[in-house]
């Protein structure tokens, strides 16, 4: 039995036609480049939180100096302390009165609360240009102000912890209402000495803040620190022996 022939022409194929090389296949798209893998410890935000963890710490011991320096100067010169508290509060009111005033005619005011407006902003006014006469007048103003805020509060909060009886923290609630209602007291009925010795515990407040800070923001450089060569070990360790590629 014969075969039909490869060859249509049935002619013998030369000795440069078989030794001829198959045809090339086309050549395959390559895969997209893959981004080096990240291993643990080599988070690209770890770059970020360094920096963050620093800027924290240093932030927090600036504070802390700062209040330091300021509880230092309270105590050291209480005198032109209140003083300069005193015209701050002078600009506070007139500030505030400025502002009572122009809403009193805004359109969105209702009637009733236009007049007690005008009438709250041209107070704070007056008491403003009050505080601008003298030293003793601003500390005077400005003692009866914080008296009569906290009396106010402690009576508030009094009133409410006694008539709320599921009230978390009732009694605590009641002891500081008391607290600060005596308090508001104190300052009205002995202003000027009462305001003097608040702004001596106002300084020593300041001082034990900023060195609680300044201890705090150490604290926070050294753990930072601890975190940052952690980091790095772990990193390290990764280096030496990596992950398969996936």
């Amino acid at each position: 039995m014969s075969y039909p022939s490869e060859n249509p022409s049935g002619a013998t194929p030369g000795p440069n036609e078989a030794h001829q090389p198959p045809p090339r296949e086309p050549d395959r798209p390559q895969p997209p480049h893959q981004p080096p893998r990240v291993g643990l410890g080599e988070s690209p935000y770890g770059g970020a939180l360094n920096v963050l963890s620093n800027a924290a710490w240093q932030v927090l011991l600036t504070a802390g100096v700062a209040a330091i320096a300021l509880g230092v100067f309270v105590l050291a010169w209480p005198a032109a302390t209140l003083v300069v508290v005193g015209v701050l509060f002078g600009i506070y009111l007139l500030v505030s009165g400025v502002f009572q005033l122009a809403g009193a005619f805004g359109h969105h005011v209702p009637g009733h609360l236009r007049a007690l407006s005008f009438i709250s902003g041209a107070f704070s006014l007056l008491l403003g240009l009050i505080c601008f006469r003298g030293a003793a007048e601003s500390i005077l103003l400005l003692a009866l102000w914080i008296g009569f805020g906290w009396l106010m509060r402690g009576t508030l909060m009094t009133a409410m912890a006694i008539s709320t009886h599921d009230l978390p923290a009732r009694g605590w609630q009641i002891f500081l209402g008391v607290i600060t209602g005596l308090a508001g007291v104190v300052l009205i009925v002995s202003p000027f000495h009462s305001i003097a010795a608040l702004t001596l515990v106002a300084g020593i407040w300041l001082i034990v803040l900023g060195v609680t800070e300044v201890i705090h923001a150490f604290q926070l450089r050294g753990r930072s620190k601890k975190l940052v060569a952690g980091a790095q070990g772990t990193r390290a360790r990764l280096g030496s022996h990596p992950h398969p590629q996936v």
